[in-house]
């Protein structure tokens, strides 16, 4: 009966750590994002979950006004946020979890007006946040760290 009950509680045991493992760590919360190399804060991005998506908002941007000192404004998107003001935008929409990290959905370059496919994977115990933008397959594009605040 001790057999049974230790056998028992050693797949109880499996059978949590692997649910466990399958879900993505949260990325929710409030993000400092950086340039390419890491080196120049440029914005804070409010991710957020709704109806079981992911998605991210522009809250603040270091440089927020453009060349004339007015809001800087999406001059290179197209669709519904044409000319729209960058802060406040939502440049994440519509991740889903995805093994340890959260894909599906998209991410918008403001300074060019592109949307990439985009994953999402936190890291370094939830205090960094591995952001890819990509075309195609995951192996085309760029990754970006960013820092929870």
């Amino acid at each position: 009966m001790k057999r049974i009950n230790a056998i028992f509680l050693f797949a109880l045991f499996f059978a949590g750590a692997f649910s466990l493992s399958a879900d993505p760590a949260p990325v929710t919360g409030v993000w400092r994002t950086f340039n390419d190399a890491g080196t120049k804060e440029e914005s804070t991005v409010e991710i957020y979950e709704k109806d079981g998506k992911i998605f991210g908002k522009i809250l603040s941007l270091i440089d927020p006004n453009d060349k004339d000192g007015k809001p800087a404004r999406c001059t290179e998107c197209d669709g519904p946020e044409k000319d729209k003001p960058i802060l406040g935008m939502v440049i994440i929409k519509g991740l889903s979890a995805d093994g340890d990290k959260w894909t599906g959905g998209r991410i918008l370059d403001p300074n060019d007006g592109t949307w990439y496919k985009c994953s999402l994977k936190a890291t370094d115990g939830g205090k960094k946040l591995e952001v890819r933008g990509y075309i195609g397959f995951s192996l085309i594009g760029r990754s970006q760290f960013w820092q929870k605040k």
